[in-house]
């Protein structure tokens, strides 16, 4: 077949499977536009509002569905919009494919109009990126890019395209796409290693992160955890990969962790790391970090051993692989006194708020109770996107959708909207500060236009939570810039761009603008008010070891003294 370069992109992404992309037009990208007029039926376009809501749709779409995400945009404003979604997408190793078109190859390098090295932008942010300057590179171009985002460590990766080639003809070939199959070569010598330094073992904890998600490592995990014996916690990215309900579970690790995962983590003589990359918000002091135990990582990224945490051994591969020959070698281990001490602490210390207000914790857990525990949730970033992951108990992956690495405000409406298109017969709910949702609250207008139900829960504290809490805790209560009580209306702001708006100010009120939400089946936004100065605990102060994790009675009782 003799294809034009734009014919050459859509047959592409059909090839790979595509079947919804997400963006925004231009001059530069008009070709391709045209094409996928042509092709609406095959692949759906999402329109969003701005093109960051395109990529952070795309990245959405892919952390819900395991599928490739794929966002447009034209040239110079457009591709540079996209910038903060990539790098979302690669802090958190999130498989997306961004398409952008440049000017014309003999315009490249002349400051034409709406040009941009978008390439050279994003270089630092892709795991690889492209400008196709020759048509008859495109299509194996494309399809190397969708390898390289799904295979390994995932991440996104960047196709910029000339004007030009989008007009030229090549010759095209259909091909199936490449299977992306993980690597079952995994050191055996390691296997060893690891089997015997867990037999060793009197107190072992696991440690899940978000690459547990990724490898879709489950079930594997689930086993390990049974045979081991031993208490599981994770990191934000890792939700969900182990069941937040199993008795084993211990919650969250870290500045705002638990501090029954915060003590054992400490106290324990062999942390197990599945798939995680000893992040500063998890570890806190770094020189304290589990300074009793030897430290076993697995982790398909080799560049991940020793990089932020000195560990005694390590074993490269893909997660699931690795766990699954980890379970062929093991033995039943058996850990009862060390499971009941850590059992314990989460007695002794339980998540706890004030009952009888409307807070965030209350939102989450009244969000947990109404929808069984099976929505998408995505977040922000900030107060809400802790409470999140403390108070809603994720069973299964890919259910939390969330900016960890980055910490993106503006991240989770375009993030809830990829993941509703990817996976409609689930609820999903976008939990958002009202300091982020102001970030790109124009997405509400993308819900609209496409009539996709997501349910917008603002809470709504009139300041810039997070960041107030610290000026609160460490900066002598100095509140720069940080309180927003303005005349801004979230309700009359969604209904002018054609959703339901509901404010609530009580638990009842909440209970029920939610429930009648799950029944509307449009997209509506529930303005929550919350007092400012709620604050999320535990805590753990900046460059503090995790086990100095302290609460609001800890922090009462420290000025009483």
């Amino acid at each position: 077949m003799h294809l034009t370069g734009s014919q050459i992109v859509i047959e592409c992404l059909k090839e790979q499977g595509v079947d919804t992309v997400f963006g925004y037009p231009g001059g530069a990208i008009l070709n391709v536009y045209d094409e996928l007029y042509k092709h609406k039926d095959e692949i759906r376009h999402i329109l969003t509002s701005h093109e960051q809501g395109a990529a952070h749709a795309a990245d959405g779409y892919a952390r819900a569905t395991g599928k490739v995400g794929v966002c447009l945009a034209t040239s110079g404003p457009g591709a540079t919009n996209l910038v903060t979604g990539i790098a979302t997408a690669y802090m958190d190793s999130i498989p997306v494919v961004a398409i952008t078109c440049n000017v014309g190859v003999s315009l490249l390098g002349k400051d034409s109009f709406q040009e941009i090295d978008i390439a050279g932008v994003t270089m630092p942010i892709t795991k690889h990126n492209y400008i196709v300057k020759d048509v008859n590179n495109l299509a194996d171009t494309i399809r190397k890019a969708f390898v390289i985002a799904k295979e390994g460590r995932p991440g996104p990766v960047l196709i910029d395209i000339p004007k030009d080639v989008t007009a030229n003809k090549a010759e095209f070939t259909p091909k199936a796409p490449k299977e992306v199959k993980p690597s079952e070569d995994i050191c055996e010598e390691d296997l060893e290693k690891a089997v015997q330094m867990i037999k060793g073992s009197k107190k072992p904890y696991i440690f899940v992160g978000g690459g547990a998600v990724l490898a879709g490592a489950s079930k594997e995990l689930y086993e390990f955890v049974k045979k081991v014996d031993a208490p599981v916690t994770d990191s934000l990215m890792g939700k969900g990969a182990f069941p937040g309900t199993n008795p084993l579970y211990t919650g969250m690790l870290g500045m705002h962790g638990t501090k029954a995962s915060n003590y054992g983590v400490s106290e324990c003589d062999l942390l197990i790391v599945a798939g995680a990359r000893f992040s500063d918000r998890v570890t806190g002091n770094a020189k304290k970090f589990a300074k009793n135990a030897k430290i076993l990582q697995f982790d398909v990224d080799a560049a991940e051993m020793n990089k932020n945490i000195l560990i005694t051994e390590g074993v490269v591969g893909d997660l699931k692989v690795v766990l699954e020959k980890m379970n062929e070698r093991l033995e039943q281990q058996d850990h009862k006194a060390w499971v009941e001490q850590i059992m314990s602490y989460k007695e002794k210390y339980p998540m706890t708020y004030h009952p009888d207000v409307l807070s965030g914790p209350f939102v989450v857990e009244e969000i947990y109770r109404q929808t069984n525990g099976e929505a998408i949730i995505s977040t922000e970033v900030g107060q809400h996107q802790m409470w999140a992951a403390q108070y809603y108990k994720y069973t299964e992956p890919r259910t939390l959708l969330t900016s960890g690495g980055l910490g993106t405000m503006g991240y989770g409406l375009g993030a809830s909207l990829g993941a509703k298109v990817g996976r409609p017969e689930k609820t999903v709910v976008n939990i958002a500060g009202d300091g982020c949702f102001r970030m790109n609250m124009n997405e509400i207008a993308t819900a609209t236009r496409h009539n996709i139900p997501v349910i917008q829960v603002v809470i709504n504290n009139h300041v810039l939570g997070m960041v107030r809490q610290w000026q609160n805790l460490f900066y002598g209560q100095r509140y720069s810039a940080t309180v927003l009580n303005d005349a801004v209306d979230f309700v009359k702001l969604a209904e002018a761009m054609g959703a339901e708006g509901i404010r609530v100010a009580t638990q009842e009120e909440f209970k029920k603008a939610f429930a009648d939400a799950l029944k509307s089946g449009h997209p509506v936004v529930i303005d929550c008010q919350i007092d400012s100065d709620d604050k999320v605990w535990p805590m753990v102060a900046p460059g503090a070891p995790i086990n100095e994790a302290f609460d609001e009675k800890d922090l009462e009782a420290k000025k009483a003294e």
